[in-house]
């Protein structure tokens, strides 16, 4: 496949932490994607959650699955604009790798503990995690932490990024992936973008997590057809999928409705960013990151978009039933931190071993509190079920 002129060339690479020889038949990003797929961290996501807790059921996403679905959105979308499909598949994969159990909810409680307990530490951010993991916290190679990925697959994973934190990498790493997130231009836009293979595989996560929400929110009983008919963007394709299919009901109309609705965004974002990238005319990868974002939505398709987000949120993601195993699995996620800083020997020796006080984004040592998060962070939802069940002598979640 040609590559446009502004796509990342894995030739032309910002290239890796350590030096390493080139791959005799892969480009730095498809040895990147092997790497990811291979690790440690990319097999936990298969038991942790998206929106559903392991335990609820087997046919709903997990984290794994959502990372293979944006996978597969972002190379046809980068097919059709002659983009990296390697680089935004390794992105994709990548992306939630330091997600924590539980979803947000145990992210939340991660970060509220280390702010607690610990006013000099810098929180809990799953993207910086997801850094963490592959620079630091992965142990497969002889000379090295991490997987030693190349610079734009580092920089698709860091797509959100505290100042505090960037700071930090920046200390340590000068000019590297945080830098954008440091440098504020005199014009344009606020940051620095990445890459548009790092833009498409952002959007594509956005439009992979809508429309299976969809799907699990109407298979777990808490979301309606009903309900979703007043949502434009799906209503639209479920009164296209009626008229097309009459009497079409149930789970077939759901699925034709999602598959049109996700066909109709796809070929949105390949029209809207044909038509900013022909508008900004960038000659290179570089200049891409001096434009506001290229991968885009047309203003309409945003729109429509961000109401079926905010319909998700206060039917979803808010549902009462959402909220009560949301606060147990918070719960589970602070007495566990509280139990391990209070006893550290309750953790494998292998994460003690690893508290020296200093914590550094790219060094595997780290603050003990730092390493208590790490620990949980690269936890399942069920093993750490398990080990709140093992410290605390009950079952945090009803059988």
């Amino acid at each position: 496949m040609t590559l446009a002129p502004y796509a990342c060339d894995p030739a032309l690479s910002r290239g890796r932490r350590y030096t390493e020889p080139a791959a005799p038949t892969r480009s730095d990003f498809q040895r990147d994607r092997d790497r990811i797929v291979h690790s440690t961290a990319f097999r936990r996501l298969v038991y942790k959650t998206q929106v559903f807790l392991n335990h609820e059921g087997d046919l709903f996403r997990t984290r794994l699955t959502h990372s293979l679905e944006v996978a597969q959105l972002g190379r046809s979308i980068a097919r059709t604009l002659q983009l990296n499909e390697d680089l935004v598949e390794a992105i994709a994969l990548a992306h939630d790798l330091g997600h924590t159990p539980f979803g947000h909810a145990g992210q939340d409680a991660l970060n509220a503990c280390l702010k607690a307990g610990h006013p000099e530490s810098a929180g809990f951010e799953h993207n910086l995690q997801s850094l963490r993991v592959v620079d630091a916290l992965e142990e497969r190679y002889p000379a090295y932490n991490g997987l030693n990925l190349s610079f734009e697959t580092r920089e698709g994973i860091l797509k959100h990024c505290s100042r505090r934190n960037a700071l930090r990498i920046e200390s340590r790493e000068p000019g590297g992936v945080a830098r954008r997130f440091v440098e504020q231009p005199a014009d344009g836009p606020k940051w620095q973008q990445p890459s548009l293979e790092a833009q498409l595989a952002n959007l594509a996560d956005e439009i992979a997590y809508n429309a299976h929400d969809i799907d699990d929110g109407v298979r777990s009983g808490l979301l309606t057809l009903e309900q979703l008919e007043d949502v434009e963007l799906f209503s639209q394709y479920c009164r296209e999928t009626r008229l097309a299919h009459p009497g079409l009901q149930g789970r077939r109309l759901l699925f034709e409705t999602i598959r049109r609705m996700l066909s109709a965004q796809v070929y949105n974002v390949m029209d809207a960013t044909w038509a900013a990238v022909h508008k900004a005319a960038p000659a290179s990868a570089d200049e891409v990151r001096q434009h506001p974002a290229l991968v885009c939505f047309t203003p309409e398709m945003a729109r429509q978009s961000a109401l079926l987000k905010r319909f998700l949120l206060q039917n979803l993601y808010r549902h009462p039933k959402v909220v009560e195993t949301t606060q147990a699995a918070k719960q589970v996620v602070r007495e566990l931190f509280e139990a391990y800083m209070a006893d550290p020997a309750q953790m494998p020796q292998a994460h003690i071993d690893r508290f020296d006080g200093v914590d550094v984004p790219h060094a595997a040592g780290a603050k003990p509190e730092r390493v208590v998060a790490d620990y949980i962070a690269g936890m399942t939802d069920r093993f750490a079920a398990k080990e709140h069940e093992r410290l605390k002598g009950r079952a945090a979640f009803a059988a």
